[in-house]
């Protein structure tokens, strides 16, 4: 049924999903020349979880399912399932497959992909069929599995990145919970952090020649990506806080992409945000790409963190170069 324009947007339910094998700082002694206080002091992270069996759809229908049981809907009643991945299953997407796991035979899927900031990206593309009456209910998820293209003999990457799934439903509602949002995007700055497709060239026939290939593993600029991530951060969450006419002190909680907590703090304290109020979780994860920022809504959430009416500020950032940020608040 079509709802009339001008209609709002709730966030009423969240869920997640985390492989069971974890690797701890230990543990990758064994494969690189790094120890536990090294890696610890310069990301925050103690271990993560690889996804050894799990599939991305694995991951993202548990974390689709807890979230629909949160919001108290069926998979029936939604509309869309937007997929944020970078690592998807099937090149042509995975999307489809979760719609089909979930028994969501009326919702459209479809993934995006725009590396860690994909979930405020799949966020705001929500959004807006909810905002012009297109939708009712929305499945946002955001899954990665970065341990499928780690070289574990770079310790400068493979340190950092862990797998997982988070997702939330969005649903039209009377009064609008998502108060503002701003997307960026620098393509300038795309060699500065990396999955590349690495070509093979192939003879078919005579003057033809065809490139095959997978991709290369994950490559980045550490200094660069820390040096964009303080200085934009702060920007975009002033930009959508503007945006939503709020200032930071109306803030219950910031939760950015876990990516290294050197980042969470500097972001922190330019905005003057106390510690309290930010939310971190990646010590136990790393950086779990698009699946960071739910993934850490939804474990605050359940632990009574979190609570309904809480005004929530939270930024993605990453490959592409991507940023956004969004304001939300939590519940209907």
């Amino acid at each position: 049924m079509i709802q009339q324009l001008g209609v709002g947007v709730a966030i009423t339910g969240s869920g997640s999903a985390i492989p069971t094998v974890s690797l701890d700082n230990h543990q990758l002694c064994e494969l690189v020349e790094t120890n536990d206080e090294w890696i610890t002091s310069r990301t925050g992270i103690r271990e993560r979880r690889i996804a050894a069996t799990e599939s991305v759809s694995d991951l993202a229908t548990v974390a689709a399912q807890n979230a629909i049981a949160m919001a108290g809907i069926s998979p029936t009643d939604l509309d869309l399932i937007i997929l944020a991945t970078s690592t998807a299953d099937d090149l042509f997407g995975s999307a489809s497959s979760i719609q089909f796991r979930l028994g969501a035979t009326k919702a459209v899927a479809f993934d995006l992909t725009a590396a860690c900031s994909g979930f405020v990206f799949a966020l705001a593309t929500a959004s807006q069929f909810i905002r012009t009456g297109v939708y009712q209910n929305v499945l946002v998820i955001g899954a990665d599995i970065l341990s499928r293209w780690v070289d574990w003999s770079d310790r400068k990457t493979c340190v950092l990145f862990g797998d997982g799934a988070g997702a939330v439903v969005m649903q039209a509602s009377t009064s609008d919970r998502l108060l503002g949002f701003e997307l960026k995007s620098d393509g300038t700055q795309h060699q500065s952090l990396n999955l590349a497709y690495k070509p093979q060239p192939k003879e078919l026939v005579a003057d033809v020649t065809v490139q095959e290939g997978s991709y290369q593993p994950i490559t980045m600029n550490g200094k660069e990506i820390y040096r964009f991530a303080v200085q934009k951060v702060p920007e975009v969450l002033e930009k959508a806080l503007f945006r939503a006419n709020m200032s930071v002190d109306q803030i219950d909680w910031l939760i950015l992409h876990q990516a290294n907590q050197r980042i969470l703090d500097a972001v922190a304290q330019r905005l003057n945000i106390p510690a309290d109020k930010v939310i971190s979780n990646l010590a136990n994860y790393g950086n779990t790409s698009a699946a960071s920022i739910p993934l850490a809504l939804d474990e605050a959430v359940r632990e009574g963190k979190i609570k309904q009416g809480d005004v929530i500020a939270t930024s993605g950032f990453g490959a592409g170069l991507t940023w956004g940020a969004a304001i939300f608040q939590w519940g209907r």
